[in-house]
């Protein structure tokens, strides 16, 4: 189950979010959670289709995430994007890990079959990279079918590469990202 959420791309939390998305949320709470999840710079319009909420308070609640640094704004294309800081959604999900209630071995493992996957790919396909793999469609006689398998194993694969370094961070820095029970001391 672990796994098959990992090759839909959904972590636990993301894959519960998306329900609450479809439930009674307010808009504003449907772009907070659209946007957390980015995984690419969006614009504000993709953000609010997303949310299914209007453009303009979308826009307000994304310049909000901004000004609260969860969020960074891109104006140097042709529309303006969205997306959020990679190191502190890695840190997030590499406590979230820590503190799901998995062993480290547990982890070790998922980690170590998202890798053998990666190998398989390679061998099966003769390629490197997720765009090796793209650059094989190109081939003569691939059916349909068969174009669009391997344009989303190159997904997954990009999602497994992206997912091993965060289960790897977690697991190298276990005892770091242990929760605390002592209330941090206030200074005076």
């Amino acid at each position: 189950m672990e796994i098959e959420r990992e090759r839909k791309g959904m972590t636990e939390d993301e894959a519960n979010s998306k329900g609450l998305m479809e439930g009674q949320t307010t808009g504003e709470d449907r772009v907070r959670m659209a946007a957390r999840q980015l995984s690419e710079p969006r614009t504000a319009n993709w953000i609010a289709s997303e949310a299914g909420w209007s453009h303009e308070p979308t826009k307000r609640v994304l310049e909000r995430l901004v000004d609260d640094g969860i969020l960074h704004r891109d104006e140097s294309g042709t529309h303006t994007t969205y997306y959020p800081d990679y190191r502190r959604q890695a840190m997030q999900e590499a406590m979230r890990l820590r503190d799901s209630g998995h062993t480290v071995e547990e982890l070790t493992d998922r980690l170590a079959d998202m890798k053998a996957q990666i190998r398989d790919w390679e061998d099966e396909f003769d390629v490197e990279s997720p765009n090796h793999l793209r650059g094989t469609l190109a081939e003569e006689g691939l059916d349909a079918d068969e174009e669009d398998r391997r344009r989303e194993i190159a997904r997954e694969w990009e999602h497994f590469q992206r997912r091993i370094d965060i289960v790897g961070f977690a697991i190298r820095e276990w005892d770091f990202l242990a929760p605390t029970n002592e209330p941090a001391e206030a200074s005076s």
